[in-house]
């Protein structure tokens, strides 16, 4: 099978976000998308992405893996870290190798030997002069991420960030309804995989799986079928009949 280069795949992404800015666009899936990108497409194993509300408290967003999940939620109770560094600094931050940043940040560093990682770099998410949050971006081996892998990282940011904004200008005023806005959005889909797991006995990453394959198969976005799974009981029992038939052609 021929293998396609970097570059054309870097394009592909950017169209396929851009593409979702001229249409009717999911945030949630928007910034998924974002990470599974990056992780594709960079030197890297995985991606995390924090969003900050109008208070400034960082919050989870998006993550291609558990252990990704798990550090970034890390990262948020025992306050350090590089993407806590890279939001408070408005800069990228990078480590080849995680063990020289240990007096630095001697719990994430341990957290993050331990989940199997050896470098780590966060670019941020930025809107004008606000900064709205930090992409994380983690590698098993060490190593330097190349100038150009940065860019690509800033690069999708930077349309997640237009995304956000939905094309106003990006005074505080629009910034932060749009901000509340985003994550609020994010707490229904997690209620809504804690529903499934519950109800359908799955993994958490497999009911996130589950969300956005039907919500896709139903041309639906990912937060409205969040909602009404959680919020309209009578909603329920065709989806979950759905999500079932999904989950039993995945196994």
């Amino acid at each position: 099978m021929t293998q396609v280069p970097r570059e054309a795949g870097v394009l592909d992404a950017v169209v396929s976000m851009v593409d979702s800015l001229l249409d009717d666009f999911d945030v949630v899936e928007l910034l998924t998308q974002l990470t599974e990108h990056c992780a594709s497409l960079l030197d890297i194993a995985s991606a995390g992405l924090l969003l900050a509300d109008p208070s400034g408290e960082l919050h989870l967003m998006a993550a291609t893996s558990g252990r990704t999940r798990e550090l970034e939620l890390f990262q948020l109770q025992t306050d350090e870290g590089p993407c806590l560094d890279c939001y408070a600094s408005g800069r990228p931050v990078s480590v080849s190798d995680l063990q020289s940043a240990a007096q630095r940040w001697p719990r994430f560093v341990r957290a993050a030997t331990d989940a199997g990682f050896a470098s780590v770099h966060a670019v941020p998410m930025r809107a004008a002069r606000t900064v709205l949050g930090a992409l994380g971006l983690f590698g098993t081996q060490v190593g330097e991420l190349t100038a150009a892998d940065l860019l690509v990282g800033q690069t999708l940011a930077h349309i997640a960030c237009v995304a956000i904004m939905q094309e106003q200008a990006p005074a505080p005023e629009v910034v932060l309804p749009r901000l509340h806005r985003a994550l609020t959005c994010r707490v229904e889909v997690e209620q809504a995989k804690g529903f499934l797991r519950e109800r359908l006995r799955v993994s958490v990453e497999d009911a996130f799986h589950l969300l956005r394959r039907y919500a896709r198969t139903h041309d639906e976005h990912l937060t409205v079928v969040s909602r009404r799974l959680v919020n309209q009981p009578d909603s329920r029992p065709a989806i979950l009949e759905a999500m079932s038939r999904i989950a039993t052609r995945r196994s």
